[in-house]
């Protein structure tokens, strides 16, 4: 079946939970009203399903191919599905009117980028890294350097890269060899090598604007003496269109499990000619405001894929008839569908009550980046920006792992008719397999959550989190309706906010204690914000419980599947945060 996009869900949370037309409009832009934004959302489901859907298995059997030392082919269609994104303005949805973009928040975009990911992953990863490029250039370019590039970026001329990794240094950026020697231009020559590069070298643009991280020679060491600089595939000319080719080179293209059509290259700078992008030696801030943003969009974009497998797994369970279930639900034929069976019935929810929490959650947090942006009060927008950091890697994780385990719940509901190549869950699972790994592998965001958002303030900032979920439990408990989800969620804020502060007693005395409990943390504090989530959604559709829009009906029925079958799942979790390091370090290497 061809991927459709879940508008209707996706309007539920726009327009009525999180009402983004009544907070752009308190922002100043009440032109964006929902009917222009249901235009929009209206447009990206025809192009995703008709454009690059289509595309999405063909661009996974034929990948990308180098047809010449250091040039990139992308799959048939490719490029002509990019000529037609370009045409239509979608690259700059959200980039600003000044450089020639659209002016929409990021909880539009984003919502978009669900869609485009669902339907081709492998290609929607172009655009969307080069977005990542636009908003790095925005926060940290020169005047100068905003005027030359981001027109270009935001109109689809031009493409962005990020080359953080090499051979040596992955998560430890402090390791890192290339080099960047000062001219007397005031450029930069860049030498050293990138590797895992996503859209490094392609055919859709006419130049592409690499980020690069490198070190001054009298640098401080590790990772405080990094710079970030702007490294172009050909150096823009006088006019600022693309000119002579600069000495930079795709080596190789990476044969990989997933996301074929989308290219993984290692770029070689051999005396490259760079600009630095930013103060030196603070190129790792720098190159965080574009890992920040790309970590919600690749939560966004995994969501996009379970999405795609969950509309592959309910067809199929809908039509499938094998065995009876109890109660035989359709004697008429010789077996029933799998729908009425309980197991394939849990499997459906899981993935249902997954997806829809999760795309509410990290749309509530690509509106606080633009709440953080755009809010005309400086004391909201402070608060904001610091909610917005403690979710960033909780969005990031939370919604990659589920990705990953409904995914392979999809392939199960097929049986093993899912295992084969045909029905397209075989290629969903592997495309879903990276999103887990780049931008920050999970045990790092898990890491960036627990140590470096809260213990690192003693879970004051946690503290406001917990607070803001278990406010909401108090207002909704006097309600009958809402009692079955307000009394659980309050229950589970306060176990947390025990448990965080025994984490930062432990961590005092035990240097291995936020290790052994970042991942378990991250999960269980991801149940905490799906649960909230839930109940506001439950709560919403309690207020529409007299409509014929069948969403309503399905919001508390889901909410109900979610408090009664997933949240249980946070008990176990508390008792594996409390056993402690020991059993993890304890054991001698050599025991393994």
């Amino acid at each position: 079946m061809t991927y459709q996009s879940p508008m209707r869900d996706i309007q539920f949370v726009l327009h009525e939970l999180l009402q983004v037309p009544a907070m752009l409009q308190d922002c100043g832009q009440p032109e964006l009203d929902a009917e222009t934004i249901d235009q929009v959302l209206a447009a990206a489901g025809q192009f995703a399903s008709e454009v690059i859907a289509p595309l999405n298995a063909a661009g996974d059997e034929h990948g990308c191919s180098m047809s010449s030392p250091g040039v990139v082919q992308t799959p048939p269609g490719f490029k002509k599905a990019y000529d037609e994104f370009t045409k239509n303005g979608w690259p700059g949805l959200a980039c600003s009117p000044d450089f020639g973009g659209q002016g929409f928040p990021s909880v539009v975009a984003n919502a978009v980028y669900e869609v485009f990911g669902g339907a081709n992953m492998a290609w929607a990863s172009y655009p969307g890294m080069s977005h990542a490029t636009y908003v790095n250039v925005s926060a940290n370019g020169s005047q100068a350097q905003k005027a030359l590039y981001l027109p270009k970026i935001a109109s689809g001329e031009w493409a962005g890269t990020m080359c953080l990794t090499e051979p040596n240094a992955g998560t430890d950026l402090g390791l890192m060899r290339t080099r960047a020697v000062a001219q007397a231009d005031g450029s930069y020559r860049i030498t050293g090598s990138k590797i895992f590069i996503s859209g490094g070298e392609q055919d859709l643009t006419g130049n592409i604007m690499h980020l690069v991280l490198a070190r001054m020679p009298d640098a401080p060491p590790g990772v405080k003496g990094i710079s970030l600089f702007i490294v172009p595939k050909f150096i823009p000319d006088a006019s600022g269109a693309a000119g002579a080719r600069n000495a930079v080179v795709c080596g190789s293209i990476e044969h990989k499990l997933g996301i074929h059509g989308n290219s993984t290259c290692t770029i070689n700078f051999d005396g490259a000619t760079g600009w630095l992008l930013g103060a030196p030696n603070k190129g790792l801030a720098g190159m965080f405001v574009q890992m920040n943003h790309m970590r919600v969009l690749v939560g966004m974009i995994a969501i996009g894929l379970m999405e795609a497998a969950y509309q592959k797994a309910l067809a199929y369970a809908k039509e499938r008839l094998q065995g009876r279930a109890s109660g035989a639900r359709s004697s008429g034929e010789a077996a029933d569908p799998i729908i009425g069976h309980a197991d394939v019935r849990r499997m459906l929810l899981t993935q249902k009550a997954n997806i829809e929490g999760a795309r509410a959650l990290a749309l509530w947090t690509a509106q606080l980046s633009d709440l953080q942006r755009l809010h005309p009060d400086a004391a909201r927008r402070s608060e904001t920006a610091e909610l917005l950091g403690l979710l960033t890697p909780l969005v990031k994780a939370l919604s990659s792992d589920l990705a990953v385990e409904c995914t392979l719940l999809a392939m199960q509901v097929f049986g093993g008719h899912g295992y084969i190549r045909e029905n397209g869950v075989e290629q969903h699972l592997r495309d879903v397999r990276i999103v887990g790994l780049y931008e920050g592998t999970n045990g790092v965001q898990a890491m960036d959550l627990l140590g470096r958002k809260v213990l690192a303030d003693q879970g004051r900032q946690m503290g406001v989190f917990l607070d803001m979920a278990g406010a909401f439990a108090e207002t909704c408990s006097p309600r009958e309706a809402m009692r079955e989800f307000a009394q659980p969620l309050a229950e589970l804020a306060t176990e947390i906010r025990q448990l965080t502060g025994e984490l930062v007693a432990a961590s005092a005395r035990d240097p291995h204690a936020a290790g052994a409990a970042a991942v378990p943390y991250l999960r269980l504090v991801g149940h905490l914000a799906l649960a909230w989530t839930w109940a506001r959604m439950a709560e919403v559709a309690f207020r529409n419980a007299g409509s014929s829009d069948p969403i309503y009906a399905s919001k508390i029925a889901t909410a109900r599947f979610y408090f009664q079958r997933l949240l249980p799942q946070a008990a176990g979790l508390c008792r594996e945060i409390r056993a402690g390091s020991s059993a993890l370090m304890e054991p001698a290497v050599d025991l393994f």
